[in-house]
């Protein structure tokens, strides 16, 4: 994998040559002060994925891509957490609102699973959105008024996933053990998902200690883990030390992600290393 900096006071492409390329808008926890929240995008040919967009992803997204939020047309929520969805309905406005009158412009897609598709809307969005306006019929506003939805197709197995082609982008999402803090399965666990890529890249997005998750992937050739990581013990999300008992074939090919301003403070040199937002990670 290449590291490729942006040049200076260029926006970024959404566009490349048709290679698998991963740009991190953030890096941060939800709580990070030094840097933006943990959302990036999926760029492949002519074809472009946003994974999350949490409440620092507007102001992200215009200081690491220099990009306006109408240059995104396809958004994946991975779960209903502020800095994967806080920006989300600003997104979701200003595609409607800002600039090209909403008529004139494709509609913003969402990938989300069915089940996920209805809480996002019922549980998040609902109060943002549904009273900006009136439909013609004179209905208030749904989830379908901002977004063209689409479902990815479900296969049940020992773990169950969910599969879509957005373009040349395979998507592959699967079920993350992430909250509650009790939940002693997936079945007991609110609907979380990470996200494998082309079957080259794996991003656990946020889900606590999970080595049969990352076991099973594995098998299948993952080239890159992209995971999240927390500096103590319990919580939703994978302590660095449990990740250390992982085996260093999965280990070395893993850059840690979401991860809190002391960063600095941790030796992850038995690891991949950092992911650092506003990098293109550019697969070969």
């Amino acid at each position: 994998m290449k590291i490729v900096e942006l040049a200076p006071n260029a926006p970024l492409s959404l566009q490349n040559d048709g290679a698998l390329e991963v740009f991190f808008l953030g890096v941060g926890s939800l709580f990070s002060t030094r840097h933006f929240q943990t959302n990036f995008l999926l760029i492949k040919g002519n074809d472009h994925v946003l994974i999350d967009f949490g409440n620092t992803g507007p102001t992200a997204l215009r200081s690491t891509t220099r990009l306006e939020p109408s240059a995104i047309e396809v958004v994946l929520p991975s779960h209903s957490h502020d800095d994967h969805i806080g920006g989300l309905g600003h997104l979701a406005l200003y595609n409607r609102y800002v600039g090209i009158p909403f008529e004139q412009r494709p509609q913003l897609r969402l990938v989300a699973t069915e089940e996920y598709a209805t809480i996002l809307w019922e549980r998040s969005l609902r109060g943002n959105l549904e009273w900006n306006e009136v439909s013609p019929e004179g209905r208030p506003l749904t989830l379908a008024d901002f977004f063209d939805i689409h479902h990815p197709q479900h296969h049940v197995g020992a773990r169950d996933r969910w599969t879509i082609d957005i373009g040349s982008i395979h998507l592959e999402l699967f079920r993350t053990l992430h909250i509650p803090q009790q939940a002693a399965s997936i079945a007991e666990a609110f609907p979380t998902y990470g996200v494998c890529v082309d079957d080259r890249a794996f991003f656990s997005c946020d889900t606590r200690f999970d080595p049969e998750l990352l076991e099973l992937y594995e098998g299948r050739g993952i080239e890159w883990y992209f995971h999240d990581v927390q500096f103590f013990p319990g919580a939703v999300h994978a302590p660095l030390e449990d990740l250390r008992t992982l085996p260093e074939s999965i280990r070395r090919k893993m850059l840690l992600t979401h991860y809190a301003d002391t960063w600095q403070e941790h030796d992850v040199s038995d690891f991949a290393g950092w992911a650092n937002q506003g990098l293109r990670y550019c697969f070969e």
